[in-house]
């Protein structure tokens, strides 16, 4: 699946995040932002456009109804930060930290999630179209009642993650791992797994496989 990338200008400004803070609006434009700490902050309602954040932490920060779009993240920690009510369109997180984050109530358009930890991360009542999870721990995260559309799962880890009530029909989960996941068997209809996968499932169901 192709996904449309960050539209990301050359001639950024070089910026800290803290200078947000002086801002009359929290928002920053064609920025790159490098080596930047921000932690146990509350800040709502932030806008980022065509935007490069690199090396920064933002662990314990409250950033909801924050809006995204055109924006990159490299070597982030948003560990346990609350992204929820997030409007994220055309942005990246490559080898990003996003353990207990919370993201619900969401809506992500062309994203892609690479090489990163979002292990417990939160995404409940959110909707997902053409969203990329490459090489990603997503254990025991949760996905409640969410709208996948165009969303692929490439080589994630994903033991313990909640999809009940998010319907997995054209999902493939096959070159993915997990020991068990929370799911209804009504929302696994359509859904693409390996053989070994299928077996998982019969497993779960309480199924005995015989060869």
């Amino acid at each position: 699946m192709k996904i449309d990338p960050p539209r990301i200008t050359e001639g950024l400004t070089t910026r800290n995040f803290i200078d947000i803070l002086y801002e009359e609006d929290p928002e920053f434009e064609m920025s790159i932002i490098t080596g930047s700490e921000f932690t146990d902050q509350v800040l709502e309602r932030v806008s980022l456009y065509n935007t490069v954040i690199k090396n920064c932490n933002f662990m314990n920060t409250d950033f909801g109804r924050i809006d995204f779009t055109d924006v990159r993240f490299e070597n982030c920690d948003l560990s346990n930060t609350d992204l929820s009510n997030a409007s994220m369109n055309r942005v990246e997180f490559y080898n990003c930290k996003l353990l207990g984050s919370k993201l619900t109530e969401s809506y992500f358009g062309n994203i892609k999630f690479e090489e990163s930890i979002l292990n417990m991360a939160m995404f409940g009542n959110s909707k997902f179209n053409k969203v990329i999870f490459k090489d990603v721990s997503l254990e025991n995260a949760d996905l409640y009642d969410c709208k996948l559309k165009k969303v692929d799962f490439h080589s994630c880890k994903l033991s313990g993650t909640n999809f009940e009530e998010t319907s997995l029909k054209g999902i493939d989960l096959s070159s993915s791992e997990f020991k068990s996941l929370i799911v209804s068997i009504d929302n696994l209809r359509g859904c693409k797994v390996s053989t070994f996968q299928a077996i998982q499932f019969a497993t779960l169901l309480g199924l005995e496989v015989k060869d």
